[in-house]
């Protein structure tokens, strides 16, 4: 069985703003918003929410942990 990461609910504003705070900001934006940090590049969905493991995903992808994340929101 698939544990579920626990980040439900979070609509694509909620999280973009999380990742400003963590120091990535917009490169381009379309069907989904494409941040980085100079480093790292992220995509978010603009979905409303955002899917459980997608989130997982994008949080893992931009370098951060599940809890670091949750204290940005």
């Amino acid at each position: 069985m698939i544990k579920m990461p626990s980040l439900p609910n979070i609509k694509h504003r909620r999280a973009v703003k999380a990742f400003k705070k963590a120091g990535f900001w917009i490169i381009r934006q379309g069907k989904h918003i494409i941040m980085t940090n100079g480093e790292r590049i992220i995509t978010i969905p603009r979905a409303n929410p955002i899917n459980v493991f997608t989130m997982a995903g994008i949080v893992r992808d931009a370098g951060l942990s599940v809890e670091e994340f949750k204290k940005l929101l």
